[in-house]
């Protein structure tokens, strides 16, 4: 694996999908790595998360600031600023941004997901509210992701 030069600006313009309270930056991109990983960076909106879903992509989270409640195959649990959390790939998970503040994060994907190009069209699949589960489906099998349910609540509780 080679990495290639590349200056991300912190002045770019993010992917904003209200309907789930999401701002994405797509930090490396899979060029960068010849298709290893990509570097991606979120904000979420007080009580936002994305729907629950699974892709063959292992996620690195690493909470930057606020609080999130992860769900990793049923096993929910509480991450802070600084606590890294790894989702292997496959398996079915999703979070939600538990504090009255926007939460931010950053998140390695491995292999690359071309991010810009999944988050982009997924703003317009959801440019009018999250669709049902079917559309999100026939949106997801492009991708090989699979929606598996509604996002996680803030008021549900951990698990462990």
């Amino acid at each position: 694996m080679s990495i290639s030069f590349l200056h991300s600006h912190g002045t770019e313009s993010p992917i904003e999908i209200p309907a789930i309270g999401l701002d994405l930056f797509v930090r490396l991109p899979p060029a960068t790595s010849d298709g290893a990983f990509c570097f991606i960076e979120t904000i979420n909106a007080p009580g936002a998360g994305p729907p629950r879903h699974r892709h063959r992509e292992a996620e690195i989270f690493r909470v930057m600031e606020g609080r999130y409640l992860y769900e990793a195959d049923g096993r929910r649990f509480f991450a802070e600023a600084g606590d890294v959390v790894s989702i292997p790939g496959g398996v079915a998970h999703g979070f939600v941004n538990v504090t009255d503040a926007p939460a931010r994060q950053y998140i390695l994907m491995t292999p690359a997901l071309d991010a810009a190009a999944f988050f982009t069209e997924l703003a317009g699949t959801m440019r009018d509210g999250v669709p049902d589960q079917a559309a999100l489906n026939a949106f997801g099998a492009k991708w090989n992701v699979q929606f598996l349910g509604p996002p996680l609540r803030p008021d549900d509780q951990p698990t462990a």
